[in-house]
């Protein structure tokens, strides 16, 4: 399986790059704006990979160039980044699962809010922008990427999945079963990507006003 990380040079980007290098054989491809920043960050993660004794390829491209070689493509971005995005490598993303980690969220005084687009969450938006036919999967959402990305730390969470595919939910809950420590569950449909986004912010607040939770995650039992 060839998972292309558009944006794969941030915070999600690279813990997922690196938990799918280090545990799994699956190829990762780098995208972003700048090809040249995403072979140098490919570099870097196949250094930190190697520090740790797994040898394994990670390649870096332009963000279309990167989904053109997806089997999935997770759009590491920003929420106010993804429509267009999507919009800019559309053509590339034939026979693509589409995987959307992004949370909109505001910040005052108080700490972080849920501020979903108006058609009620980025999952739903990039739908939304997504050619016909292309699948869109929200999960992610709520890992804590430094913990994720620490590969010297074990990880015991939980991920909520939602999408109105279920082939696609499947695919992409058997990548994240792949990551260790990490279970995936199925949310339902895009119309219950409101209630999973959400809880990043809580999680974020939890983090900011209790020691000992800044890369607190979700278990369900």
């Amino acid at each position: 399986m060839r998972i292309s990380l558009l944006g794969g040079t941030g915070d999600i980007g690279e813990a997922l790059a690196l938990r799918w290098a280090y545990d799994t054989h699956h190829e990762v491809v780098i995208g972003s704006r700048d090809p040249e920043r995403a072979r140098t960050k490919a570099e870097e993660y196949e250094t930190e990979l190697r520090s740790r004794d797994v040898d394994r390829k990670v390649t870096g491209f332009a963000n279309g160039m990167a989904a053109d070689r997806g089997d999935v493509v997770v759009l590491a971005v920003p929420p106010y980044q993804v429509a267009e995005l999507v919009e800019s490598v559309a053509e590339k993303l034939s026979d693509t699962v589409l995987v959307s980690p992004a949370v909109g969220m505001s910040r005052d005084e108080e700490g972080l809010h849920y501020n979903p687009p108006d058609v009620g969450s980025v999952t739903q938006l990039v739908d939304a922008v997504a050619p016909e036919g292309v699948p869109v999967v929200g999960a992610f959402h709520a890992l804590s990427a430094d913990r994720l990305a620490n590969l010297d730390l074990a990880v015991d969470i939980d991920t909520v999945l939602v999408g109105d595919d279920p082939d696609a939910k499947d695919q992409v809950a058997r990548l994240t079963t792949d990551i260790e420590g990490v279970r995936p569950l199925d949310g339902g449909g895009l119309a219950n990507a409101p209630e999973v986004e959400a809880m990043t912010p809580l999680l974020v607040n939890l983090g900011t006003y209790n020691d000992g939770l800044h890369d607190a995650g979700v278990k369900f039992q």
